[in-house]
């Protein structure tokens, strides 16, 4: 299945430490490394940055 290799399933953690996530895919070509985007975290009502894990 190529698709799952270059546009991998990923998840956002919170770096707020709330631990809420977003589930994404990325595309592996454009983006190799971790991601990092800035969101909104409904647990603490602001927009923070999350970061990929794996």
């Amino acid at each position: 299945m190529a698709r799952n290799e270059i546009r991998p399933i990923i998840k956002l953690r919170s770096t707020a430490g709330t631990g809420y996530t977003y589930v994404t895919r990325k595309n592996r070509r454009n983006d190799p490394d971790r991601m990092i985007m800035r969101k909104y975290d409904p647990i603490i009502r602001k927009h923070v940055d999350f970061r990929e894990e794996r």
